[in-house]
């Protein structure tokens, strides 16, 4: 999900060149306990989730090994929290640690792989098959998106915070969140209303590994690090006729292809010049022959925006364009095009105040060199603000960079460009799972010192 953390960095050389896979410069009683966590126990539980990822809505086992390790850390653990979703349980995960008074605070971390084939060479890469529950047939699985790097950070965060009670104070929650990549995960969780059942927290955290980025970086930023996104359908009535006798329809390809051409305008035209939107048409499917009108076509459209002021703005407009391209293609009132939003998600908007806040809390624990804040470059969406934007929650959302130092400096110098998320040849640096660990525990402390 994280898309060129670091591109066109101006410091970005200079961070490869100062790193090593043990990157942390201060605090070192965290750095040593992590450290040492890390060889003894948590590279072999990372290795173990990345070897057997489970897709989305059905990550059984996965929620049962985090749900055991939450339990062995001392937390009190709920698992199958959630709505069924198209005929699944949830497999959602809240533990809870309390100790004594202070604020609530969520730390969430993403379980479900994806359906495809590992090809990154690894020597634990994932062989594992599972049946799809959208298609029901058997489809290769892995971790292509860094979510094994996810949820053995949590794992290594609950541990810490398990062993130094006396350090802070308050109530800690740790969430393990299926269908991220989906992005139905987090609101089947909230679709069972659980901060009425567990309380709901004063601060919500997340953080993503991102290939584009060396390990060792931290980066954070005001604002919306993701983008909102909804896939809408516009539907397209026509009247069918011989493609030989077009004066005796109404051809829905033609309607299609303005309502595609008029949409380009939305953002061009519509939002401010400085501020982010993407509307894409991503599919079109009509007709079944040379020679034959159709009476019907099919948009698929993407709907990206980074706050709910141009979603709306965004919305409208696609609704306002469909429907009124019917009226000039002479279409009654009942066969206009129709807008249905199939699937959404807010944009992840971080709180500007808490972000800058973590930010320092980082440059003074782990080092200034480490520690950025470069915006996004893509309009990629996360269904994490679903626990944060309705009731708003104080959030933060950052990423950490995944990717072996030498081989990103080498990327950077001309040689083998680094697989994206999603691609079958992605691969993150174990080491990663030490800088999710590190950030998130001195947030912590941050935010819930001992009294």
């Amino acid at each position: 999900m994280m898309k060129k953390l670091l591109r066109n960095c101006a410091l970005c050389l200079s961070f490869a060149m100062a790193f090593s896979l043990q990157v942390y410069s201060a605090n070192s009683d965290v750095k040593a306990a992590v450290e040492k966590d890390y060889d003894s126990y948590l590279k072999d539980l990372f290795i173990h989730f990345h070897k057997t990822p489970e897709l989305s809505l059905v990550e059984t086992k996965t929620a049962a090994r985090l749900a055991k390790e939450l339990r062995l850390a001392g937390f009190d653990v709920t698992q199958g929290v959630g709505v069924a979703v198209e005929g699944n349980p949830s497999t959602g995960i809240v533990a809870i640690m309390k100790n004594g008074e202070g604020p609530l605070v969520m730390m969430r971390a993403d379980m479900d792989g994806l359906p495809v084939e590992e090809k990154s060479g690894l020597e634990y890469a994932s062989t594992a098959t599972q049946i799809s529950p959208i298609t029901g047939k058997e489809v290769s699985v892995m971790h292509a998106c860094g979510h094994d790097v996810h949820i053995t950070s949590l794992v290594g965060t609950a541990r810490y915070m398990a062993a130094t009670k006396d350090q802070w104070s308050g109530t800690l929650m740790l969430i393990g969140q299926p269908a991220e990549e989906r992005l139905k995960g987090a609101k089947q969780m909230m679709d069972a209303n659980i901060w009425d059942t567990f309380g709901q927290p004063d601060y919500a955290l997340a953080f993503h590994v991102g290939s584009s980025g060396p390990t060792g970086i931290v980066n954070v930023v005001g604002g919306a690090p993701y983008a909102g996104s909804d896939s809408l359908d516009i539907i397209i009535h026509g009247v069918g006729a011989h493609g030989a006798s077009p004066h005796a329809g109404k051809d829905p390809i033609v309607l299609g292809s303005q309502i595609v051409m008029a949409l380009q305008t939305l953002v061009s035209r519509e939002l401010s010049p400085r501020q982010p939107g993407v509307v894409t048409v991503g599919s079109f499917h009509s007709g079944t022959k040379h020679n034959i009108i159709s009476d019907r076509a099919v948009l698929q459209v993407t709907v990206r925006n980074t706050n709910l002021e141009t979603r709306k703005i965004l919305l409208d407009g696609v609704k306002r364009i469909a429907e009124n391209m019917g009226r000039v293609a002479g279409m009654p009132e009942d066969k206009l095009p129709e807008v249905t939003i199939v699937s959404s998600t807010p944009p992840t908007v971080n709180d500007t105040a808490l972000a800058m806040r973590l930010k320092s809390v980082w440059i003074d624990n782990m080092g200034e060199s480490v520690v950025t804040s470069q915006e996004a470059t893509g309009m990629g969406a996360e269904d994490f603000p679903y626990f944060t934007t309705t009731p708003l929650i104080k959030s933060v959302y950052w990423g950490i960079g995944g990717t072996n130092p030498k081989v990103w400096e080498a990327a950077q110098n001309g040689g083998e460009p680094i697989p994206s998320h999603h691609s079958s040849y992605f691969k993150v640096e174990p080491e990663s799972v030490k800088v999710g660990v590190v950030s998130t525990v001195h947030a912590l402390m941050e935010l819930m010192p001992a009294k």
